[in-house]
């Protein structure tokens, strides 16, 4: 696995590193180098040979530095030279650039495949608010979505086999953020994120932010628990590859009692509130959260528990138990 580098001016390193982490999970062979302002340029030269030797592989590396020219760069370009033919330094370093590394560490072998196609994402990472701010020819830019069924596809039409393909259907009361946005979005490579919830598609500000909220590339519906029902038998999304998006339990299940054919559900997060009790760091669960996840076990219904893919999945069961034997106290 290609090792990487995050080299800075004082703790902005250290900060990105913590906020990757956040998003795409704990990362082997990854460290964080950082200049103090009491130290020099042989203190961070020190760091970044410490950082590699500590690696299960010192043929890749690939340096995410934050400032062209700076000490922490000229460091790591010393290093570098040494290694020209393999590794690779990328400056302008932003979290959308650190999270890409991450997730193509699944796929490339090498730094300076990785280097290359990173850039492209840190760029795109750049964005503002209004959209007239942007350079002319950046507000007009539309990202190339992949193809998908539009109206004007007549109602029968059969795409691919006519069956819609759940990538990965979640369970997260935050919906669309950075977790699902990036980690689980780049692990599954979905061409249409779905979130299905009565409530927010009766919310068009919540419905519009979470619609601008998708990843470059990828387009993100909002539809009542009817419409993902009409959706999952319309031939038309047979080529459709759907990450699928639930704020609760309860309403999976009504889903999939209504024919959304899910078999498997990945627990990512319940947000804590009255009534319920917190059975791990991310999933707080109420009466009502048990008796529906109790309901889907019996339908068959398989639940990863993890809020990342690189996190450990954990026994849906276990926590139930915890869940009940809390609940029972109150």
């Amino acid at each position: 696995m290609v090792g990487i580098i995050l080299a800075s001016h004082g703790g902005f390193a250290e900060g990105i590193y913590q906020s990757g982490e956040m998003i795409f999970g704990k990362q082997e062979n990854v460290a964080a180098v950082i200049l103090k302002p009491n130290e020099g340029p042989e203190d961070v030269r020190a760091k970044m040979e410490k950082a590699i030797a500590s690696f299960d592989d010192q043929d890749q590396i690939l340096f995410l530095v934050d400032l062209w020219g700076g000490t922490p760069f000229n460091q790591a370009n010393q290093l570098y030279e040494e290694h020209k033919d393999k590794w690779a330094i990328v400056a302008g370093m932003n979290l959308p650039m650190v999270i890409e590394a991450y997730a193509s560490r699944l796929s490339m072998e090498s730094a300076q495949e990785i280097a290359a196609h990173v850039i492209e994402t840190a760029k795109d990472g750049v964005k503002v608010r209004p959209e007239d701010l942007a350079p002319a020819e950046e507000a007009t830019k539309e990202p190339a979505a992949a193809a998908q069924p539009q109206g004007a596809i007549p109602e029968g039409t059969v795409l691919g086999d006519g069956h819609i393909k759940y990538v990965l259907a979640r369970v997260d009361s935050r919906l669309l953020h950075g977790q699902v946005a990036t980690a689980w979005s780049k692990s599954v490579q979905p061409t249409r994120i779905i979130v299905v919830s009565d409530a927010v598609a009766h919310d068009e500000l919540r419905k519009k932010l979470i619609e601008q909220a998708a990843p470059v590339g990828i387009k993100a519906n909002v539809v009542p628990i009817s419409k993902m029902e009409q959706v999952a038998k319309d031939p038309r999304f047979g080529d459709t590859r759907a990450l699928v998006l639930f704020e609760n339990c309860a309403d999976a299940l009504r889903a999939i009692k209504g024919g959304v054919d899910i078999k498997e559900i990945n627990l990512g997060s319940i947000a804590h509130s009255t009534g319920k009790v917190v059975v791990n760091n991310a999933i707080a669960m109420g009466p009502d959260d048990v008796e529906a996840i109790e309901e889907l076990l019996k339908m068959g219904i398989k639940f990863n528990v993890r809020k990342v893919p690189a996190d450990s999945p954990e026994d849906i069961n276990s926590l139930l138990k915890k869940a009940n034997a809390e609940l029972a106290k109150k």
